[in-house]
C-alpha cells in the first residue's frame, strides 16, 4: 500500500492539491513571497496530528459509550532556532465536555491513540516527544503531564 499526492503551481508561492477530492491550498505570506492564499505546510503537520487522534478519540469514545458534549484539541510545537527551523516537540491539550463518570474512560481512550491507534503521531514521535494533557470539564484529568 502507497500514499500518493500532486502538488500544482498556481503562482507565485502558492500550490493545490487535491486530497480525497478536497481542494487544499498552501502559501506563505507575502513578506515570503506568497499571498496568504492558504496555510503553511509545516502548520499543517500539527492540524494532522490534532485530527487523527480527534478521530480515534472520537471512535473509542462511541465504543465505550462516553458520554460527552465536546472535544477539542490544542497543539503546539516546540520550533529549532536554526535554519531550517523545524520542530523538535509536541504538546496536546485535550479538551474534553462530558461526564466525570467517564474520566477513566476519555483517559484510556486518549491514551490508546496516542499510544497504539494514531499513525501520525507515531510517524511525529520519530521526529521528537509528544506529551499530552487532558482537561474535562476545564479541570485536569491528571494533574501531571503524560509523555509517550
Amino acid at each position: 500500500m502507497s500514499a500518493q499526492i500532486t502538488l500544482n503551481w498556481t503562482k507565485d508561492s502558492t500550490f493545490e492539491t487535491l486530497l480525497d477530492g478536497h481542494k487544499v491550498t498552501i502559501d506563505t505570506t507575502a513578506e515570503n513571497g506568497g499571498n496568504n492564499e492558504g496555510p503553511r505546510p509545516k502548520a499543517l503537520m500539527l492540524v494532522a496530528l490534532a485530527g487523527c487522534s480527534a478521530m480515534d478519540v472520537i471512535s473509542l469514545f462511541l465504543k465505550m459509550r462516553v458520554r460527552f458534549d465536546k472535544i477539542s484539541i490544542d497543539v503546539t510545537a516546540e520550533t529549532s532556532d536554526t535554519i531550517p527551523m523545524v520542530y523538535t516537540a509536541f504538546h496536546a491539550t485535550y479538551h474534553i465536555d462530558g461526564n466525570i463518570g467517564d474520566a477513566a474512560k476519555i483517559e484510556k481512550a486518549i491514551r490508546l491513540s496516542q499510544e497504539k491507534y494514531c499513525g501520525v503521531g507515531l510517524m511525529m514521535k520519530k521526529i521528537g516527544p509528544i506529551t499530552y494533557d487532558i482537561l474535562l470539564n476545564g479541570e485536569p484529568l491528571k494533574p501531571q503531564k503524560h509523555e509517550d
